[in-house]
């Protein structure tokens, strides 16, 4: 114990006791929860670089056009009149987050966030595969500069520097669509120069984070690191050390053949410090969670690769909570947790109806403003609006007309043409509504209009009809 006191830190991992820039040289990991984060890395690059090349019913299965106010998400199109249904959504994702965060930790760092996967699963694995792993990274940062560490850095960089210019024409893809930077291909950058310095400029980025900066995003940049040292409690299943096991009574010490570590009362921690060599952001993590834990498990596998040479049980570091390791209390939700699950689910529902209700095309139908009520023939009532018709889809609307659905009246366009509301585009001009004075309560009234393409009902909108005050 007297050992871990000494070990205790107060700054970030990545950082001397000068104040300066501990560099992390991370040992290549090697394990079961190694392979499962391979396997789940090459699924999640596969869907990010193909979701813009992937087009269903003409539609882009992935598309974040901001400037243009485009969207497309698995394959369906929103609208900024659909942004009601964006923030639900991110309303969502937060929620969900804090929520598995509580039970679960950062694990969502490890084993998802693009940061990690570009960082740990391509960068770092072309930098062993060029440089060696930690011991000869070691070496040739501190020999001096020769042709093979000059042929073997610059050969890095160069990989690195392609790598994120890819990493940029797949985010410009999502931004501007798959077509789009097709044809700016095609074209040449001379012909598209200011989109192409701004992908030189995102590349440059992308090659700062993960040549430079790298574990510093999760540990400095992130909220989400910050947030987790609020979500988490006693109950939060993280990546842990049993220090119970590990220590016991006469603490960790180096093994040695033959003996009995219980009866001596020594922890089964042999204090190889694989666990802290093969740490991406450079922690110990027999300190206890720290900040700049993202759960990628590879102490884990660090572990449970020295335990079984030593003949002793796995899991001295695995998945567990602190009452689990104090009290040996299995997990369970907590009211905390299920506060946050309940909201959850309701808010998906709300979400859901959202969603199935959501129509095609969003009709709008307002009074002319300034304009009163007119008396025709036969008692008739005639009020003046306008309307804009917007189209959702990638389809047009042919003869799109209007019809009155709560009241016997008729509704003529001021032109007296078919209205076409075009792909991805509106329509708009002005109507008249007329309705009989017998039919109306009051001087205010609330009508219900239909608009119809053809003979198909496409959507259906309110909207108030002035008349006479009644004085019955």
């Amino acid at each position: 114990m007297e050992r871990a006191e000494n070990n205790f830190r107060d700054r970030i991992g990545t950082m001397n006791a000068e104040g300066k820039r501990a560099w992390v040289y991370p040992k290549k990991p090697e394990g079961r929860f190694y392979k499962y984060r391979t396997h789940l890395t090459w699924f999640l690059l596969l869907f990010l670089i193909a979701s813009p090349f992937i087009h269903i019913n003409g539609n882009q299965f992935m598309m974040l056009n901001v400037l243009e106010r485009e969207f497309f998400i698995f394959g369906q199109p929103f609208w900024p009149q659909d942004f009601y249904l964006g923030v639900t959504a991110m309303i969502i994702g937060v929620l969900f987050i804090t929520l598995f965060t509580s039970a679960f930790g950062r694990i969502f760092c490890g084993w998802i966030c693009p940061q990690t996967i570009f960082m740990e699963m391509v960068f770092r694995k072309i930098e062993y595969w060029i440089e060696g792993d930690r011991g000869a990274q070691m070496r040739l940062d501190k020999q001096e500069w020769n042709s093979d560490k000059i042929r073997k850095k610059g050969f890095k960089w160069f990989l690195f520097f392609l790598i994120s210019f890819g990493i940029a024409n797949v985010f410009l893809a999502y931004l501007v669509g798959s077509e789009r930077l097709l044809r700016y291909v095609t074209e040449g950058p001379l012909e598209n120069l200011s989109t192409f310095i701004g992908l030189l400029i995102f590349t440059g980025v992308f090659y700062f984070i993960f040549s430079w900066f790298r574990e510093q995003v999760c540990t400095i940049a992130c909220p989400y690191g910050r947030l987790q040292s609020v979500l988490l409690d006693k109950k939060s299943v993280v990546v842990a050390y049993d220090h119970k096991r590990g220590e016991r009574s006469k603490g960790r010490s180096k093994f040695r053949k033959n003996e009995d570590r219980a009866q001596l009362g020594k922890g089964d921690c042999i204090d190889c410090s694989q666990c802290v060599n093969v740490c991406p952001t450079g922690i110990d993590i027999r300190n206890g969670t720290q900040l700049e834990c993202i759960n990628c498990t590879a102490c884990i596998d660090a572990c449970d690769a020295m335990m079984d040479k030593v003949d002793l049980p796995r899991g001295l570091i695995g998945f567990y909570s602190e009452e689990n390791i104090e009290k040996e209390e299995k997990f369970r939700f907590n009211p905390r947790m299920k506060g946050y699950a309940a909201i959850l689910f309701v808010l998906v529902g709300i979400l859901s109806g959202m969603l199935f209700l959501r129509t095609d095309v969003e009709a709008t139908v307002l009074r002319l403003p300034g304009q009163l009520y007119e008396t025709h023939e036969n008692n008739m009532i005639s009020n003046v609006y306008t309307f804009k018709l917007i189209n959702k889809t990638t389809g047009s609307f042919e003869d799109v007309h209007f019809k009155l659905l709560s009241h016997n009246g008729s509704i003529e366009s001021v032109t007296h043409e078919k209205i076409t509301v075009p792909e991805k585009g509106l329509a708009e001009g002005t109507l008249f509504i007329e309705i009989p004075k017998a039919l109306l309560k009051d001087e205010k009234n609330s009508v219900e209009i239909g608009v119809y393409s053809g003979e198909k009902l496409i959507e259906t909108t309110s909207t108030n009809f002035m008349g006479p005050r009644s004085f019955r």
